[in-house]
This record gives C-alpha cells, sequence and structure tokens, in this order.
C-alpha cells in the first residue's frame, strides 16, 4: 500500500510534518505502508500537480487545503488555506474525521502532534525535539533577531540548508532523517555540513546586500534583489538591520518564480495592525497574519515591482 504524503516545500515546519505524518501512519494505521513523499509551492491557481494524489492513500501537512476525493488526510494551519475560499465549504462538510486546520496554531507540526495524541492515541515523545524546533523557527519565536541570523544552533544550520537545497531527493532525505535522527546529527551529516559552506557564503552576502539596498520609510523596510543573483535569503536580516520597523517586504528571483516576501517584525515596539495573508491573497498568495508571500511566473519583475509598491503603501498606513 502506498502512502503519498504532500508538504509544503523548503520549509521546516513542512518536512518536520511529513516525517511526524510518515511516523504515525506507520505506527497506527499500517505498519507495511510504502512512504512516498512530494514537496509543494504555492502560487497562483492550483499549486498541485495533476498526479498530486495518486497514492492508495493521501495526505497533505502544512499546505492549502485541497477539494480532490483523492486527499484522505489534511492537516494545515496557513490562513490562506481556503483558495478559492468556496474549498472551505468542503472542507466544512467533510465527515472523515481525518481533515484538520486550526489558524491560530504556530506551526503544523505541534498542531497536528495534538490532533493525532488526542483524535487517535498516538505519541509523539520521540519527535519533542524537532516538534520544539518547528514551533520556535515557524512561529519566529526567537528572543531576537540577530540569535535567528546567526545561525548558530543547529536547527537553524537545518533551516537555512533547507531553504535553498534544489536537489528534491535531499530535501525527502532530510525528511526521512527527522524520523529517526536527533537535531545536532542531521546537521552534522555530511551531505548538510558540506553544502552549508558556500550557503552560509552567500548568507553573509545578503545581509551585506539587504544593508546596502534596504531602505525604510514610516516603518517599512523594502527591498528590491531582483538582479542580485539572490534568489533566497534569511527572513529575520531586515529586522536585525531596523529593529524599529514594523514590517519588511522584500523582491527576489530564482529559475521557476519572481516572490515578493511580506513579514512583520515579531520584535516590533509598535503592535501588528495589518493581516499580512489577506493583503497576499489579494495577489493570489497568502499564508498568516504576520507573514505571507506573493508568487509570480518567471519574467513578471515589473509585475512584481508593482505589487510590491502597492503592498509597502498599505502597509505604510
Amino acid at each position: 500500500m502506498k502512502l503519498k504524503v504532500l508538504y509544503h516545500d523548503n520549509c521546516f515546519d513542512g518536512a518536520a510534518s511529513a516525517a511526524v505524518f510518515a511516523r504515525f501512519y506507520r505506527e497506527a494505521v499500517d505498519r507495511a505502508a510504502e512512504v512516498a513523499f512530494l514537496g509543494v509551492q504555492h502560487k497562483q491557481g492550483d499549486p498541485f500537480p495533476r498526479d498530486a494524489f495518486d497514492g492508495d492513500v493521501n495526505a497533505c501537512v502544512d499546505f492549502r487545503f485541497s477539494p480532490s476525493p483523492r486527499l484522505d488526510w489534511w492537516f494545515d494551519h496557513h490562513v490562506s488555506a481556503f483558495q478559492p475560499e468556496t474549498d472551505r465549504a468542503t472542507f466544512l462538510a467533510d465527515v472523515s474525521g481525518k481533515k484538520f486546520y486550526d489558524p491560530a496554531a504556530r506551526s503544523c507540526t505541534k498542531f497536528m502532534a495534538g490532533v493525532l495524541a488526542d483524535r487517535f492515541g498516538w505519541s509523539s515523545r520521540h519527535f519533542d525535539e524537532l516538534i520544539g524546533w518547528a514551533d520556535l523557527i515557524d512561529g519566529a519565536q526567537f528572543p531576537d533577531a540577530r540569535t535567528a541570523v546567526a545561525l548558530d544552533a543547529p536547527g537553524l544550520r537545518i533551516m537555512t540548508w533547507l531553504e535553498q537545497e534544489k536537489d528534491p531527493a535531499l530535501r525527502i532525505r532530510l525528511i526521512r532523517d527527522f524520523e529517526t535522527m536527533a537535531i545536532a546529527d542531521i546537521a552534522a551529516a555530511p551531505y548538510i555540513a558540506d553544502a552549508l559552506a558556500p550557503i552560509l557564503d552567500r548568507h553573509r552576502q545578503a545581509i551585506d546586500v539587504i544593508r546596502g539596498r534596504a531602505v525604510e520609510a514610516r516603518g517599512v523596510v523594502f527591498f528590491d534583489l531582483l538582479d542580485t543573483g539572490l534568489d533566497a535569503h534569511n527572513k529575520f536580516i531586515a529586522y536585525m538591520l531596523f529593529p524599529d520597523c514594523r514590517y519588511t517586504v522584500g523582491l527576489t528571483r530564482s529559475p521557476a518564480r519572481v516572490k515578493i516576501s511580506v513579514g512583520s517584525n515579531p520584535w516590533a515596539k509598535e503592535r501588528r495592525t495589518h493581516d499580512i495573508a489577506a493583503i497576499c491573497q489579494r495577489y493570489g498568495g497568502g499564508g498568516h497574519p504576520v507573514v505571507g508571500a506573493v508568487s509570480l511566473p518567471p519574467g513578471q519583475d515589473e509585475r512584481a515591482r508593482g505589487i510590491a509598491r502597492e503592498i509597502v503603501a498599505e502597509l505604510s498606513t
């Protein structure tokens, strides 16, 4: 029997959720299940590939809802989980008892572990360390921005590697290692440790580039990295450089997409007054009230810049 687990790709919480669910299913449902993983990314329109739900049993974790009748299990905590909004009615009408949603949860991993314990009597004690890291990272529960940018802790090094790793096979290897290994041992594994040196070099470069490019006005920091060759960066850099800002809006480009990243400063003295997920949803993106993004097809740099200007203007009010 094939269990297929779809998860939010290049995301610590997504990978951790996939590992926890796979272990639960083999221990509590079917010990002989063969598990396949597929990472998916948020984008405009239907983000699920045509063969997304081709397992005998299909699960989706830390990612938006699909009304497909082939989706058996679902766990998510994104405010933008239902796109289009009519999908919410499909979820509410579901009587399987296997689809769960809590937009107030800081991480999908911790939310899911609680559901699996309460509803199915499964203990996630083996994953206490992983769940703690997922909740810390996805909920931005660091003591300060400098800690999140320094990347000294093993969990943060794995996060950094995962956000920039291009090989799907290695990202899936991490999920399987999450099932059985301690975080420090995973971070020290050669496939991660050896790759981190150039990634950390780019991280230091990103700090310098953002320092030179970012502009703060009325509590909003904006930076355009479309022509820099940096396709990913630590989202806490701007908060370290501009500790008094309230929001950040950044533009990056990869071969697959142009991305507008929007965030709110977890350490800001002034409280957040905008729902970032709702703002991003208007442009086909999504996320959480505190952080979100919009992805556009390659080649739409000027449209991305226009959207970014509109978001900056809205957040400045």
